[in-house]
């Protein structure tokens, strides 16, 4: 997997707008924020490519995934084009009701976003995938650093999830530990993978790992929304966050004057649509076989030309 940060550098040198146009409503910037994980820069490139076409202008702004949403209720930002339903739900809500912010729709991708684990591992913890059995086996999951308590890899702290408050709520004989990066994550993965050693990570979908690795997402209590806001809820009647992350879209949402000030720009943003399956196999190009962001864009765009063209008609 390509550092992010070069691959990020690449993306934005490559597809920032610099020019005025004609036959748009504003000439002013639309700034699409870009995150940490390919996927996400795979869709907002998309996105910002169908934009181009249509004569507006683009600018890339990285921006933390949670903490975003204080520039898009300013309209510093205007576009946020993956927040997922799996960790993005109570941000996504509380800049909803402030009115600064709006929801544009569904991306046509269902996330899923869960603690994960190898097939091999059944073999030494075999009451998995019952989340119940990772305290029975905490030893087996456990490193020098944790020990005697199992490790879990968790994703970048600025993805949300609740991770270590859900270690806390149930229980579990488990120390979270953040990957730094989306990269790190993965490669601790497939050296983990390699060897056949004991891990148990964050894993999300859409994305190449779950078709490259047999393993099983962990069974916790289902989610409701009682379980994250009433700690009354659920088996600790203490604490929230006592049950697995929820299931859903992935979402697009905006700056609330993005409608008025581009309104062609926020209907085409309304129409973007994506499957699971093209983003896997994108981002399985960009990450697996070392592919350009730009240049795996340019090929769905290429065999996709009347599925966007729609969008902006």
């Amino acid at each position: 997997m390509k550092p992010m940060k070069s691959v990020l550098a690449g993306v934005l040198t490559a597809f920032v707008s610099t020019g005025a146009f004609a036959g748009v409503e504003s000439q002013d910037p639309i700034k699409i924020t870009t995150h940490d994980w390919t996927g996400q820069i795979v869709t907002t490139t998309i996105m910002g490519e169908v934009l181009k076409k249509a004569g507006y202008n683009i600018e890339y702004v990285q921006a933390d995934y949670i903490a975003q949403f204080a520039g898009l209720k300013t309209g510093d930002l205007h576009v946020a084009m993956e927040i997922w339903e799996t960790t993005g739900r109570d941000a996504m809500d509380e800049a909803f009701a402030t009115g600064k912010v709006v929801n544009m729709g569904e991306t046509g991708m269902e996330a899923i976003e869960e603690w994960w684990y190898p097939a091999y591992m059944e073999e030494v913890c075999p009451g998995l995938p019952d989340w119940k059995a990772l305290n029975d086996c905490a030893q087996e999951f456990s490193t020098p650093e944790t020990e005697p308590l199992g490790r879990y890899l968790g994703g970048p702290v600025t993805w949300g999830g609740y991770d270590d408050e859900r270690v806390e709520a149930l229980g579990m004989d488990f120390e979270v530990v953040h990957a730094g990066t989306d990269a790190a994550l993965f490669a601790e993965l497939e050296s983990a993978y390699q060897r056949k050693a004991p891990i148990v990570l964050w894993l999300y979908s859409p994305h190449w790992a779950p078709a490259k690795y047999k393993g099983s997402f962990v069974q916790f209590p289902p989610y409701t929304p009682e379980c994250y806001n009433d700690p009354a809820w659920g088996s600790n009647p203490d604490s929230a966050y006592d049950c697995g992350k929820p299931t859903g879209p992935i979402w697009k949402v905006a700056w609330e004057g993005v409608e008025k000030k581009w309104p062609g720009a926020a209907k085409a943003i309304k129409a973007f649509k994506v499957s699971n399956a093209d983003m896997g196999d994108m981002v399985g190009k960009v990450d697996l076989d070392g592919a350009k962001i730009e240049d795996v864009v340019a090929e769905w765009m290429k065999a996709n030309e009347a599925e966007w063209s729609s969008w902006i008609k």
